[in-house]
């Protein structure tokens, strides 16, 4: 799009463009995890980061992704494989028609990985927080975003750099038909969201110890940026619209613009003073589209929107919870009735009382309460019996299975009564005399996965 072009219309197409037909609808999946030395169990650094690439390109075919000489990433089949700040990997996954096809790409890149790091004695580990180490034992990658992110973030935030070096989680990314129906998802995603952070709870620990918290992951956002991150009570307006979240977006401060290659630092300026040329120390500089989209990847809300929806509340944890994390939200997000029926659940909520309920279950797990005082253990039941519902009626069967089959896990949880933090804790506590280093010696990680193996 042109420079000269841009205009409020122009940043309000960008979201109305992601409306598809139902039947263009897919689901795609993002997962990040830690890599460690298994003789130290040091976090890997980027010369090991680098291998793990070249490798991967080397043996599967993947394309690498170079910032200046630093590779930085890889690509293949509209998947890419990215680097987190702390040197977390990720998959980024295609968008895809259904779960099976879904967790076959999480199962391949599972065996990818193991291939190319079993010969350099590194091992992977799905937790919402690095659980041994301190933060000066990591290295930012060398990505130019980080740095200008890394500068900015100890004076918005006591848990920002936390947050970048530190965390790990699993997102499910779907469409949408049209505005209302983009509205309706992200105020039925946002109000349970909690159920999701309790289930998926991963994240006791940080610098060996135990916290207060079962999802200490979901603590340290709370703490990183209030003007990008969190809940957003305009999802809940009876106005809200692709304008009025424009409109939010163009008060968060920015982080860059690129030029030539180069990243600028903008940090602390709004997107909506760069548009209209205020910014007396860049006036020689037009806003784009380019800038638009970038400064969009920017905004770290639970529920965020772009041209698609992005459901962001889940620890990192085991292969078969990285499956089960979208069949929640297909059976719900993508069947309407379901969609309408949870909406009159939650509608009557507060915002304040929703922001309690996020607060309660980080630490309480799946012992909190709805806004409803209901427990969450039936809330949750409830809420899973309509996603294996939706799940039932999309018709999709692989080996004579349907859809439903990725909730397993999470139904063991709520039948567990036990957060996944809460089982660490508990041998933590007992078994392992109160040394994390069994989370990474044992074999309970690889025990856990066959227990929710799909």
């Amino acid at each position: 799009m042109p420079e000269d072009k841009l205009d409020k219309d122009n940043l309000i197409s960008f979201f109305s463009s992601g409306c598809k037909d139902k039947e263009s609808w897919r689901i795609g999946t993002e997962h990040e995890k830690f890599g460690f030395r298994k003789k130290t169990l040091e976090p890997i650094n980027y010369e090991d980061i680098k291998k793990i690439l070249e490798n991967l390109s080397i043996k599967f075919g993947w394309e690498r992704i170079y910032e200046e000489n630093y590779l930085i990433g890889l690509k293949k089949n509209d998947a890419s494989i990215s680097l987190e700040p702390g040197g977390q990997i990720e998959l980024s996954g295609a968008p895809l028609e259904n779960l099976f096809q879904t967790c076959k790409e999480v199962n391949n890149h599972q065996v990818e990985l193991n291939s190319v790091c079993e010969e350099l004695d590194i091992e992977f580990m799905g937790m919402g927080v690095l659980p041994k180490w301190n933060r000066e034992k990591i290295n930012l990658v060398p990505k130019k975003r980080y740095k200008i992110m890394s500068s900015y973030m100890p004076r918005v935030g006591s848990s920002g750099l936390d947050m970048m070096l530190r965390t790990c989680t699993i997102q499910a990314n779907f469409d949408f038909s049209s505005e209302i129906d983009m509205i309706k998802k992200i105020r039925v995603s946002q109000s349970i969201q909690p159920v999701i952070i309790a289930l998926y709870a991963n994240s006791p620990f940080i610098n060996g110890k135990l916290t207060n918290y079962l999802s200490f992951r979901s603590h340290i956002w709370t703490n990183t940026d209030s003007e990008r991150c969190g809940l957003l009570p305009i999802f809940y307006d009876d106005d809200f619209s692709f304008e009025k979240y424009v409109d939010y977006i163009l008060d968060v401060p920015m982080y860059f613009i690129i030029r030539n290659n180069k990243y600028i630092d903008f940090t602390g300026y709004s997107f909506k003073d760069f548009l209209e040329n205020r910014i007396k120390k860049f006036q020689n500089f037009k806003a784009s589209f380019r800038d638009w989209e970038n400064h969009i990847t920017t905004i770290f809300t639970e529920v965020r929107l772009k041209k698609i929806i992005e459901l962001r509340g889940a620890d990192g944890g085991p292969w078969a919870r990285v499956c089960a994390l979208p069949a929640f939200w297909t059976g719900i997000l993508y069947n309407n009735e379901n969609l309408d029926d949870i909406w009159n659940l939650v509608k009557d909520w507060k915002f304040n009382d929703i922001q309690n309920f996020y607060k309660e279950v980080r630490e309480k797990g799946m012992n909190a309460s709805t806004p409803d005082a209901e427990s969450l253990i039936n809330f949750s039941e409830k809420i899973l019996n309509f996603s294996s519902d939706g799940l039932q009626k999309r018709n999709n069967f692989l080996d004579g299975n349907n859809e439903s089959v990725f909730l397993d896990p999470l139904k063991k949880i709520i039948k567990s009564r036990m957060s996944p933090a809460e089982m660490w804790k508990k041998l933590f506590l007992e078994e392992w005399n109160n040394n994390v280093d069994m989370l990474y010696k044992t074999n309970y990680f690889k025990v856990l996965e066959e227990n929710e193996k799909i």
